[in-house]
């Protein structure tokens, strides 16, 4: 029987999905550089199309580095950031197409994606943000906690932060150890029958 047709134990599922919580106070326990490297050499093997691996990652860890974002972040965000021992922005480059030829092997593909800039930028951004999922997932694995957010100015983190880089910011994601506490109730989701069709 193959890796993939092994299912996770009920423990596993229960880190990854069922006992996972937004964390709302973290604790002072820092996250090393170590798990910083492990965290991205998880994420990197999950897949995208073609394996095209747009997405790139701002790990701000200094208080300095995280000062550097408040401007950008909606007034909600602000303690938040501040208060998470790391802060990741999530980002996709879109001249991703240029690591192609290193990545996929199909001939004329970096060629086809830089001759047309609405399918490169819609790649990058679709698999970019699949990547970010990924980030989030493998973070739970190795024992953090994830704290998905928007409510920032892409454009103010770009000028700021990026702007030697040519990435496009996505999305935000507050990463440490959650604070000593009982979880909240988890917020409703929608039921299957709601949220799937099954043709």
């Amino acid at each position: 029987m193959s890796v993939t047709e092994r299912p996770l134990t009920d423990e596993a599922l229960d880190t990854l999905f069922r006992q996972a919580r937004t964390p709302q106070h973290w604790s002072d326990r820092p996250v090393t550089h170590e798990t910083v490297r492990s965290l991205y050499d998880l994420l990197k093997l999950g897949p995208t199309s073609g394996n095209c691996s747009p997405a790139r990652f701002v790990f701000l860890e200094t208080p300095g580095s995280k000062a550097r974002l408040e401007s950008a972040l909606s007034p909600g965000n602000v303690e938040k950031c501040r208060e998470a021992p790391l802060v990741v922005v999530v980002c996709h480059d879109p001249l991703f197409f240029e690591h192609l030829p290193r990545l996929n092997t199909e001939a004329g593909l970096r060629d086809w994606f830089a001759a047309d800039v609405g399918l490169s930028e819609e790649t990058a951004f679709r698999n970019g943000t699949l990547q970010g999922a990924y980030l989030i997932m493998a973070a739970r694995a190795l024992g953090l906690a994830a704290a998905p957010m928007s409510g920032f100015d892409a454009y103010a983190v770009e000028d700021g932060l990026l702007a030697d880089t040519g990435w496009r910011a996505n999305f935000l994601v507050a990463l440490g150890y959650p604070a000593e506490q009982a979880p909240g109730p988890r917020a409703p989701r929608l039921a299957f029958d709601e949220a799937c069709l099954t043709l």
